[in-house]
């Protein structure tokens, strides 16, 4: 324990524990930090749960940068939080992140999710490019709506006008895998597509009926039959 004290920095309401490879907020941080830390980096380390943060009720800033942290990420109420990065950790629902985000850090004007899936960037992917991290960013600022400055960038008047307006349809779909796709599609392996429900495409139980059906032609109707007399019929 008190080896781990000792690598704590401390500077004044800044305090920082990086680097220590703990995979949850270590209790002493909170209890000797927690009541008047202002700013709280923990980056570099294995953290998959912040639960520790309880105990920073003052906390404004929060750096939790390269770390395991994923989309199941639950943050205490931080009233006063004005900016949260979170860059390389292992989120990829970019949603369910700022609808908890936007309830728990109402003040919140600085964000950063650099490295994560769920910014789509070359950063992560080769195959994502300009358009798509425009897109992202008109779906966070309809979430935050205070937001003044996101990941690199500071907001533009323009951006907040255009996430207003169309940032609700903004969000960018992450592709089925090609195992979901494969399991669409063999619903019954080796038998071709059909619309029919699933119900009936068992060849064995199928409650189809055919028979034979007699059909006589009396000629009526017919578009031939325009020429012909009556009397020829």
């Amino acid at each position: 324990m008190e080896g781990s004290e000792s690598r704590v920095v401390m500077n004044g309401t800044q305090v920082s524990y990086i680097g220590q490879d703990c995979e949850e907020i270590p209790a002493f941080i909170g209890e000797q930090y927690g009541g008047f830390a202002k700013r709280l980096d923990l980056s570099f380390n294995l953290l998959r749960s912040l639960e520790g943060l309880k105990a920073f009720s003052c906390l404004e800033e929060l750096i939790v940068d390269n770390n395991l942290l994923g989309n199941d990420l639950l943050l205490p109420r931080l009233p006063h939080l004005h900016t949260l990065t979170l860059n390389k950790n292992q989120i990829t629902d970019i949603e369910s992140l700022l609808d908890h985000v936007a309830e728990v850090a109402p003040s919140l004007e600085y964000l950063s999710l650099l490295g994560n899936e769920a910014c789509p960037n070359e950063l992560v992917s080769l195959d994502k490019d300009e358009d798509d991290y425009q897109r992202y960013r008109y779906f966070v600022l309809h979430k935050l709506t205070n937001l003044k400055f996101l990941d690199t960038r500071k907001v533009s008047k323009r951006e907040h006008e255009e996430a207003k307006a169309r940032g609700a349809f903004m969000k960018v779909v992450k592709p089925k895998t090609d195992t979901e796709s494969r399991d669409l599609r063999s619903v019954s392996p080796g038998m071709p597509y059909t619309p029919l429900p699933s119900g009936s495409r068992n060849s064995k139980c199928h409650k189809g009926v055919f028979a034979k059906c007699q059909y006589v032609y009396y000629g009526k109707h017919s578009e031939g039959n325009r020429f012909i007399r009556d009397e020829q019929l």
